[in-house]
């Protein structure tokens, strides 16, 4: 008898390998821009138009009106179609108030501060090609590693002192190419060495004590002098830079401990400047005298922005802005080049490459402005502004206190510019202190607040979003960093108003 062997059953096939499941990614400070872009634009149709009359460029209270726009769909989809185009080089004109390229009336565009981000990348590139800042930074970082915590102080209380003192604010971006590389050297990331820049001059804003461009302005419109309220404005300057400071030196002995603790995720540029430039030895003579010039670009710049008349400081006020200042950078990239010995061909071509890097933040600066521009020419800004003022009117001076704080915020979000944030709102808002029983200072107080709150994340500041992109940040990791401490100064925030109502 045959036996016949069973047979086995074929074996199941493998199963095929599933392909790794895409994770979700933040988007591009650019895509965040065009979809804000597009969400305005489509608010601007279902907000009724309104302005208010002006006289000498500021409204006036109780003057506001619907307006019936004569600009059909098609007018209102090429605003949106070329808010970049206006956002760099928009002229507003003067009769219809409408912003578009060319014509005639004020310049409104972004091409300065264009120009002078372009400018910077020029110099730093042409600093680094030299080797100069590398190893300058280098020694620096070898001779603070015992001090660091006490340099993350300092260097966050000096932007904070620039911001309170005359509201520095797009200055700070020629910064970023030195904080970067040194906070590396530490030990740090690249987060702390944003933020210390960051955050320092957007708490020192909005802190404002003498700021010419927010709380002159203010002042001015709001018909006081810029000293009343100081007391209380010194006040928070102090409590609220040292509770930045705190919040930041947390942050960074988390990450020097633990860098697997760092909210950005390392890139391979990071390790290559740890590790660039040696630490032995004294600085070649033509690397000190580069290292010189360049501390003394950023030197001179702050002292050719500062209006020190203003200040009552027995300075000559250049009244330099960002025209002059792209001016300056540019002539001293060229003057670093051939003081170290790059040739004519090296130092231009290090110019072109450092303004290729930095096209990316001055993009965005372009796409911020066009947002703006939008609103103005859709006349919903002062329908907004008009809503606010109806919800602040016959309350508590306590109450109205922190109101004036809060209603800010969304014209803060709305015009990013502290000086006409400023020209625009305290026409209309100052006069109800008087109502409330309240100093008109303490009105000021917080129109500057809200707006130095507001910048400190908004989406449609170049100051932000310009400095991420210098950082090489991603803007979802900046907010994560900072909403904790957003929460912190919101809160003390609303303390001092109420306390400046009670007192003032």
């Amino acid at each position: 008898m045959t036996t016949t062997a069973p047979t086995r059953a074929p074996a199941d096939p493998e199963p095929e390998p599933r392909p790794p499941r895409r994770r979700l990614r933040f988007p591009s400070a650019y895509t965040v821009l065009a979809a804000v872009t597009v969400i305005v634009w489509g608010l601007t149709f279902v907000i009724p138009a309104g302005r208010y009359d002006t006289k000498d460029g500021a409204p006036v209270p109780g003057t506001y009106h619907s307006v019936e726009l004569s600009r059909g769909f098609g007018s209102r989809l090429k605003d949106l179609f070329l808010s970049p185009v206006n956002g760099l080089y928009g002229v507003t004109d003067g009769h219809s108030g409408l912003t578009a390229p060319g014509g005639n009336g004020q310049f409104f565009g972004a091409a300065g501060v264009f120009l002078f981000v372009l400018a910077v990348g020029a110099f730093i590139t042409v600093t680094l090609r030299t080797g100069a800042l590398t190893s300058g930074v280098a020694r620096l970082a070898a001779r603070l590693q015992r001090h660091r915590t006490v340099l993350l102080v300092v260097l966050l209380a000096l932007f904070s002192l620039g911001g309170t003192t005359y509201g520095m604010a797009e200055e700070t971006l020629g910064f970023y190419g030195l904080m970067i590389p040194l906070m590396l050297k530490l030990g740090y990331d690249r987060m702390v060495g944003a933020t210390v820049i960051m955050v320092g001059a957007g708490v020192g804003t909005l802190a404002s004590t003498v700021n010419p461009f927010a709380t002159g302005v203010a002042s001015d419109s709001a018909g006081i002098g810029t000293g009343d309220g100081i007391v209380l404005r010194l006040l928070m300057w102090a409590v609220l830079t040292a509770v930045a400071a705190v919040y930041l030196v947390r942050y960074a002995g988390r990450v020097l401990q633990d860098p697997s603790r760092s909210l950005v995720a390392a890139i391979p540029e990071d390790e290559e400047l740890r590790s660039a430039g040696g630490t032995e030895g004294p600085l070649p003579k033509r690397q000190r005298l580069v290292l010189t010039l360049f501390g003394a670009t950023f030197l001179f710049m702050i002292f050719a922005v500062i209006p020190w008349d203003g200040l009552h400081v027995p300075f000559p006020t250049l009244g330099w802005y960002f025209p002059e200042l792209a001016g300056l950078f540019i002539v001293a990239a060229v003057a670093v080049g051939l003081i170290a010995g790059l040739g004519e061909k090296g130092t231009a071509n290090a110019i072109v490459a450092g303004a290729g890097d930095f096209i990316g933040a001055a993009l965005i600066i372009m796409l911020a402005r066009g947002v703006t521009v939008i609103m103005n020419n859709a006349a919903v800004t002062d329908t907004i502004l008009n809503a606010l003022h109806s919800a602040v009117s016959g309350t508590s001076s306590g109450f109205f206190a922190v109101l004036m704080f809060l209603v800010n915020m969304p014209l803060a979000f709305l015009v990013p510019s502290s000086s006409g944030h400023a020209a625009l709102a305290m026409p209309i808002l100052a006069p109800l202190a008087d109502f409330a029983g309240v100093s008109r200072s303490l009105v000021v107080t917080a129109y500057q607040s809200a707006s130095g709150w507001v910048n400190l994340i908004t989406p449609t500041s170049a100051v932000v979003m310009g400095g991420l992109a210098l950082s090489k940040v991603r803007y979802d990791r900046y907010l994560r960093f900072v909403a904790p401490l957003m929460g912190i100064l919101l809160v003390a925030v609303t303390g001092f108003m109420v306390l400046g109502a009670v007192v003032m």
